[in-house]
């Protein structure tokens, strides 16, 4: 299943950027080769090494082609080669840093140095050009800096890879005694390679400031982590006795999308979320607290132990009895008739974001993209499968509609075990024998084309009822 990743839907301001980027591409990049979404400065010298130290220049989608303006002409005046994507598309996907491509984030500009001492004179000009430019963290590389928006790490320049007997491939540098090892994204620096920009005032932390993880919460384990931010389940020790908790983090500039919400914005969107739900008295995560550290929003709240509803689907061998279709379904239905009661659309219900307790009980997570009814958001945010049909087309409503069709979706997937096709939708009736019509009739009507011939919450929830009890 693909995850969610926010998408523009005004197009303006989108289309006006990527016009830009690609005029500064033919300009600075011309060459690009076939299958890559990197475009390149020049060919490859022949005298450029196979390993040394790469720089990094991080960006944001909205201020890239600024930045690419400013350190192109810099480092093309010199002859070094660099690299940037091809599409601030690519731009938005890197910065995302999902399917395994955490470690990319932030690595917009790739530059290729001569050599150490070059590396280093590059560095310094390239920190003095995008000083002060708002940009994600690039993980795990070293940073020039404590505010600046380049880093390095020590790696190959050529494209070695090392085969492994199972047939995948790993990315690969040449170690001293000649033979490849592992180019770990995640080890900025080989230990018996000098780092050449130490300078050791740059690491010192902020004094005077309290670390609340260090002070009140201790990590048990990273549940996942993408460019927006991680989640952590944690132990609180500020309760007497401590509790597991979940922690939130929204990460500054983290994705940063067209409309210029950041991680951090998300995260503070969903504590006001979940506070207005459990004011209204609805079955959501309690939150404990929220605080900020080094720019980043973080989110404590209740840790809700059981299985997502997406992994309980994966591990069944058979399809999903029909009562427990309906007894999911009712839950659902349930939350989504209050959740817009209370005046918000979640817009993003989908089975990962549900946790399946112990007690057979659903309970909805996720609510860092939800908007209020009387203010619909302009921006896309969920997954694809989930995502109603006029989101492709020029009629977009942000609403109660998108819920109602996430619903159908999930429905369906529960009934059927696979999630409705977007082109041409066939009956849940025809892929199982024993569903009752009624169902599959109200599954269709809430994947309706058509907006407004989707049914209410409150009334899918009535139908529910009826053909389960």
């Amino acid at each position: 299943m693909v995850k969610n990743v926010g998408m523009s839907v005004s197009g303006n301001r989108a289309a006006l950027l990527e016009a830009e980027w690609q005029r500064l591409c033919e300009l600075y990049l011309p060459l690009q080769q076939s299958g890559s979404i990197w475009r390149y400065h020049c060919t490859k010298p022949t005298n450029e090494p196979e390993r040394g130290w790469k720089l990094h220049v991080s960006a944001t989608v909205l201020n890239a082609g600024r930045v690419l303006q400013k350190v192109a002409p810099a480092l093309g005046g010199r002859g070094v080669q660099f690299k940037a994507p091809s599409s601030l598309r690519h731009v938005m996907t890197l910065n995302a840093g999902l399917d395994g491509s955490y470690t990319q984030i932030g690595k917009i500009i790739t530059v290729y140095p001569h050599s150490p001492e070059h590396a280093v004179e590059l560095a310094r000009q390239l920190h003095k050009l995008t000083s002060r430019m708002a940009a994600p963290e690039v993980p795990f590389d070293q940073r020039y800096r404590r505010s600046s928006n380049v880093y390095y790490r020590y790696g190959a320049f050529a494209p070695l890879e090392i085969e492994h007997a199972n047939g995948t491939r790993t990315p690969a540098v040449r170690g001293p005694d000649g033979k490849l090892i592992p180019d770990r994204r995640d080890q900025p620096k080989p230990d018996d390679i000098a780092d050449p920009f130490e300078q050791p005032h740059i690491r010192r932390t902020v004094a005077g400031k309290q670390n609340p993880f260090a002070a009140s919460y201790r990590v048990v384990r990273a549940l996942a982590q993408r460019g927006k931010g991680g989640v952590y389940q944690a132990a609180d020790l500020s309760s007497k006795p401590p509790r597991l908790c979940l922690i939130k983090e929204g990460r500054k500039h983290g994705e940063l999308n067209w409309d210029g919400r950041d991680g951090r914005w998300r995260i503070r969107n969903e504590e006001r979320v979940l506070s207005e739900l459990l004011a209204h008295g609805m079955d959501v995560p309690r939150v404990y607290s929220s605080f900020e550290l080094a720019g980043n929003a973080y989110l404590v709240m209740e840790f809700i132990g059981g299985e997502t509803l997406q992994s309980l689907l994966a591990r069944l061998r058979r399809r999903m009895p029909i009562s427990r279709v309906l007894k999911y379904g009712v839950q659902l239905a349930e939350f989504i008739s209050m959740m817009h009661a209370a005046g918000w659309v979640w817009r993003d219900c989908k089975p990962m974001n549900v946790v399946v307790t112990s007690r057979d009980k659903l309970k909805p997570l996720d609510f860092e993209g939800a908007c209020r009814i009387n203010r619909p958001d302009g921006m896309l945010w969920g997954t694809p499968g989930f995502i109603p049909p006029e989101w492709h087309t020029q009629e977009r409503h942000t609403g109660r509609a998108d819920d109602l069709y996430a619903l159908g979706s999930t429905l369906y997937l529960l009934a059927t075990g696979r999630v409705p096709s977007s082109t041409v939708l066939i009956s849940p009736a025809k892929l199982r024998r024993n569903i009752p019509t009624e169902l599959s009739q109200l599954i269709i009507s809430l994947l309706n084309r058509d907006r407004r011939r989707r049914p209410s919450a409150t009334s899918t929830l009535a139908r529910l009822h009826q053909i389960a009890y």
